[in-house]
């Protein structure tokens, strides 16, 4: 099952040196969520050939400019394209107003369904819960409301073993039952077969936070704690501290004790200061602190793989 990050946008408010604003699409089973929408995201879009049809909830960190003015260029070409399905849209207070004025002044009639969802100020609550994964806002300290989110997938089944279906001579709804952990016997309550026979447990639940624009804040640990990959901004190198406390932002140092703290597996670092025209610099400072740490590429694509390889080998099973 594939879970994956693509950055479409790593840059800061300027675009530099080939870097574009804050975007970035999470991919669930072919699931698409957009994460913020700087502007020319949807360009980037066509560029990494991310179906933007496809895209039914939009997340948005915060109101500055650099991380939300590609959405209303999107949702018009949505509305070019003859989109039907509905489009959910989480954001900050005063976002909805923000796209519907333009929409209305524009004489511009969505022909689908478009439902903004205010994200408040406040504790991390449940904002999105499909079959197979949930999404939740992680309160981050920023000069505007301003928060983050986190992608946790719910808990797997159990997996058939190939070779226990002939053995045990195993029907689909034997198998179903197996998967959800039960025992399966004769109406004289004879055992066929029990879970620990037939099955292996199930993969770990992956998770993915998005932690955009704010200052070192280690109230946020207990929500990403073991979290699989983290992206947490990097905006400024350390010896600019003082100017990232003053702009509510985080170095790359500091985002390498968070991820060190919360034991995440993996580091992105992202929304990078145009003063930097190699990105790297700013990395290897946070790998000094966690060593596992990337700098975001745009177009690349970074996969949230199941914790041991034998759980990656699903595929292999049923």
């Amino acid at each position: 099952m594939i879970f994956e990050v693509q950055i479409l946008g790593a840059n800061s408010a300027n675009f530099a040196y080939g870097r574009h604003q804050t975007a970035q699409v999470v991919n669930h089973n072919e699931t698409l969520f957009l994460v913020d929408c700087g502007e020319a995201t949807q360009i980037q879009m066509l560029r990494y050939k991310v179906k933007l049809m496809r895209i039914a909830h939009i997340f948005i960190s915060h109101l500055h400019g650099d991380h939300y003015l590609g959405l209303l260029g999107l949702i018009q070409t949505m509305q070019l394209q003859g989109r039907k399905d509905a489009l959910h849209i989480y954001g900050p207070p005063g976002l909805d107003e923000i796209i519907t004025v333009q929409l209305r002044w524009s004489d511009t009639r969505l022909n689908f369904p478009a439902t903004f969802h205010c994200v408040e100020e406040g504790p991390s609550r449940l904002l999105l819960d499909t079959e197979h994964v949930q999404v939740f806002s992680i309160p981050l300290q920023h000069r505007v409301v301003c928060n983050g989110y986190l992608f946790k997938e719910k808990p797997h089944k159990r997996r058939i073993i190939p070779h226990a279906i002939e053995r045990f001579g195993l029907h689909p709804g034997q198998i179903v039952a197996l998967r959800k952990g039960q025992t399966i016997a004769e109406e004289d309550g004879t055992i066929i077969a029990t879970p620990d026979e037939a099955t292996l447990p199930p993969p770990n639940q992956r998770s993915y936070a998005f932690c955009s624009d704010t200052i070192y804040d280690e109230t946020i640990l207990p929500l990403i704690e073991g979290i699989d990959l983290l992206y947490h901004e990097a905006t400024f190198t350390h010896d600019m501290v003082e100017r990232a406390a003053q702009t509510f932002h985080t170095t790359a140092l500091q985002a390498g004790h968070l991820a060190l703290r919360a034991g995440v597996g993996r580091l992105i670092i992202g929304h990078f200061s145009s003063r930097y025209r190699d990105p790297e610099v700013l990395a290897e400072e946070a790998r000094t602190i966690f060593a596992d740490t990337s700098a975001a590429a745009e177009g690349e694509k970074y996969a949230i793989t199941f914790q041991n390889q034998e759980h990656e080998l699903e595929s292999n099973l049923y």
